[in-house]
């Protein structure tokens, strides 16, 4: 599904403050893969997602998705296939929108060959939708999303993102903002829609926990290189503990990240 090869990302090139965050990285994620990956801040995980996205463009190296590359695609024309979460809830939705209409854009988005508009019908499927997630916004359809809480808002982004049909999900630390009783309620819910469509997703979270439970597939980066890759047997055997010695173990020091390590 997405296959990066040797990329290099460098910012401020040819200057004295020029920084090689990304290095000779490769990756390769299968269709149907729940890739979750951890690390400290400025190992690189967001400029990844950014790379993958196309709001930024490798310094040099191939991304190719389906077989296609799009190394030099405009962001804009990756948001067809690809759908992404960040940290503020506050990002995914348009506030002075009411629900229905915020969820009639992104639907339109995921059926745009369709000459589809809001009426009885759409409302309708939408209700049933927003059902699922047991937040009571099925009857708050109307209202602005401005008046929802943090976590009603995330909740809706997900669920609006998965009804314009990616085929790729990028969650960028997307409970991280959360009262724990939110994130858990995210979570699940990401859980479910993950399963029932068939995501292909990569989910970057501090939560080491998070990292280790969920997906199939867990990376670990540190100073824009993946040092590890695990899945299958030896992930559900993983605990936090194995981790943060492997850590150790390749870079020859103690992992320093107090917001992933108070999560263990």
């Amino acid at each position: 599904m997405i296959r990066l090869t040797d990329i290099n990302k460098r910012f401020n090139e040819t200057t004295p403050n020029e920084v090689h965050l990304i290095k000779d990285l490769n990756l390769h994620v299968k269709k149907g893969d729940f890739i979750t990956i951890i690390g400290s801040n400025g190992a690189g995980k967001t400029t990844l997602f950014n790379l993958i996205s196309g709001n930024l463009l490798p310094s040099s190296g191939s991304i190719f998705v389906d077989q296609q590359e799009v190394t030099n695609a405009p962001e804009h024309k990756r948001a067809k296939y690809l759908g992404r979460i960040f940290q503020d809830p506050l990002l995914g939705t348009a506030s002075s929108m009411t629900l229905e209409d915020n969820m009639m854009i992104t639907h339109k988005k995921g059926f745009k060959w369709l000459n589809i508009s809001l009426n009885k019908r759409m409302r309708q499927f939408f209700k049933t939708e927003l059902i699922q997630l047991d937040m009571g916004l099925e009857n708050r359809m109307k209202e602005n999303v401005n008046m929802l809480s943090g976590g009603q808002r995330q909740a809706l982004t997900l669920l609006m993102t998965v009804l314009s049909n990616p085929k790729i999900l990028l969650l960028d630390e997307h409970t991280a903002a959360l009262d724990p009783r939110n994130a858990a309620i995210v979570m699940d819910l990401t859980r479910q829609f993950i399963q029932d469509h068939s995501l292909t997703t990569l989910m970057i979270t501090h939560n080491m926990k998070h990292a280790i439970e969920f997906g199939n597939r867990l990376l670990m980066m540190d100073s824009g290189d993946i040092i590890i890759d695990i899945e299958g047997d030896e992930k559900k055997n993983l605990t936090t503990g194995k981790l943060i010695s492997m850590f150790s173990e390749i870079r020859k020091k103690e992992f320093e990240n107090d917001e992933v390590l108070l999560t263990r």
